[in-house]
Formats: C-alpha cells, sequence, structure tokens
C-alpha cells in the first residue's frame, strides 16, 4: 500500500485482487503516525490481512515542510579551511543577477557554525596537505561548546581522497550526534552543490530521523533488526524525490 501525508489529509492507496482503492483520513500534524496508524488498520481488518504481511511506501513532507519553514536542528559545518563561506557566496546563478542590494536567506549553517579545517586535496585526488590531527580536539571541543544538534562534514575533493572526511567523521563520533559526511551522500564535483547538499541532509537529519522512529515503533517495525528476526516485520519504505524508495 502507498501512503502520503499531508498537511490537511493523509492518503492511503492499496490494491486487492487487482483492484485500485483509495481514501483519506485528516491528518494528524502533531503526530502524522497517528493518522497512518489509523489507515493502516483499516486496511488491514478491510482486506483480511495481518499488518505484518503489509508493504507500506510511504511519502511525506516532513522534510520539505521543515527545511521551508526553517525548522530543522542547530547545524554545524566542517570544511577545507578558507572555503568556509562556500554556502553564502553560492553560484552566480540567482533570482536578480544585477541587484548588488539582494538579500538572500541565511544559510543553514549560520556564520558562527561553519569551521574551517587545515588540509587539501586538488582536483587530481592528490593531497596537498594533509589533514591537520591536532585541530581536531580543539574542533570536538568548539562544537560541545556550540551546544550544536547536528554536523555536516564537506572537504574539498573528497569524492577523491575521502581519507580525510573519514578520519574527521570518527573523531567525532564522540559527541554521538547525526553526521553528514559529503563523500556517502554526494561524491561528486562542484563544492558548493556538494556543500549545500550535505548541509540541508545534516540540517533535517534529526527531525526525520525522530519521526520515522515513532512511525515505525508505532507500526511495531523494529529498524534494528532485519525484517526476518523482527516481531512484526512491516515493511516500510520512503518515497525519494528521484521517484524510488529506500528503506526506512
Amino acid at each position: 500500500m502507498g501512503v502520503d501525508t499531508g498537511g490537511t489529509f493523509t492518503d492511503f492507496v492499496f490494491v486487492i485482487n487487482g483492484k485500485l482503492d483509495l481514501f483519506k483520513l485528516p491528518s494528524t500534524p502533531a503526530d502524522p503516525s497517528l493518522a497512518i496508524q489509523d489507515g493502516l488498520q483499516r486496511i488491514s481488518a478491510t482486506i483480511g490481512v495481518p499488518l505484518a504481511d503489509i508493504e507500506v511506501i510511504h511519502g511525506t513532507t516532513v522534510g520539505t515542510n521543515a527545511l521551508l519553514q526553517r525548522r530543522g536542528a542547530r547545524t554545524a559545518l566542517i570544511t577545507t579551511r578558507g572555503f568556509e563561506d562556500v554556502l553564502v557566496i553560492g553560484r552566480q546563478a540567482r533570482p536578480e543577477l544585477y541587484n548588488l542590494n539582494a538579500i538572500k536567506p541565511p544559510p543553514l549553517a549560520p556564520d558562527g557554525l561553519r569551521f574551517g579545517i587545515s588540509e587539501r586535496v586538488v582536483a587530481s585526488g592528490e593531497v596537498l596537505e594533509p589533514l591537520n590531527q591536532a585541530e581536531l580536539a580543539t574542533l570536538t571541543g568548539k562544537l560541545r561548546e556550540a551546544n550544536v544538534e547536528s554536523i555536516a562534514i564537506s572537504l574539498l575533493f573528497s569524492f577523491l581522497y575521502p581519507a580525510h572526511e573519514e578520519t574527521i567523521a570518527a573523531s567525532l563520533a564522540s559527541l554521538g550526534l547525526p553526521l553528514s559526511v559529503s563523500h556517502r551522500i554526494l561524491p561528486e564535483y562542484r563544492e558548493y552543490e556538494r556543500t549545500s547538499t550535505v548541509v540541508i541532509n545534516a540540517y533535517l537529519q534529526p527531525l526525520m530521523g525522530h519521526y520515522l522512529n515513532r512511525l515505525t515503533e508505532s507500526l511495531g517495525v523494529d529498524l534494528q533488526r532485519p525484517r526476518a528476526q523482527a516481531q512484526r516485520p512491516l515493511a516500510l519504505r520512503v518515497m525519494q524525490s528521484s521517484g524510488g524508495s529506500i528503506s526506512a
């Protein structure tokens, strides 16, 4: 079955005996999982199949709405020293090309939460400047003092040489915060596009993680165990903007 959560209604679509059926329920904005739970129970009763045997494909605007409304996490960016302002500079493509006083929306990682670290990899993948390991301890302390909720790591040309990002991620793991690492999320060239994508991921990760955990718990899904071992192995997949889906 498919379920899409909107601000007003939650839509359900399912197929039984080759026939497509659908219905709507009022959404429950305070906890969207409640409307989903009600709809699943209704479908289960209608088709006479237990929830454990239903595969759910879920589309949601929880992340999109949070991004538009600026309700994401307090996010820090770790990048190559000298490139801390890539998010602010952006690209020449902008709504008002010749307006010198155009006002941009503030970056998701604000000025005080963008940290540069000494290292440099060039476009060939060659290490021009090794990662300064001594700065990692200081960086960890700064992030702890800043009370950040999520961290984005995006170094120059890290998709060609990911070792520096991996070292930073391992060092920051002690903070117990969500880490978004650029060579894992978008291993492509163009530092602005990669950095902005990774920062958005970090900005939304705590919110989406909390939402999906709450939803899966309410449906009896155990994300920590394989489906075959779960007590109630209902499959939950989440739609992507590309039209595909990934596991919760």
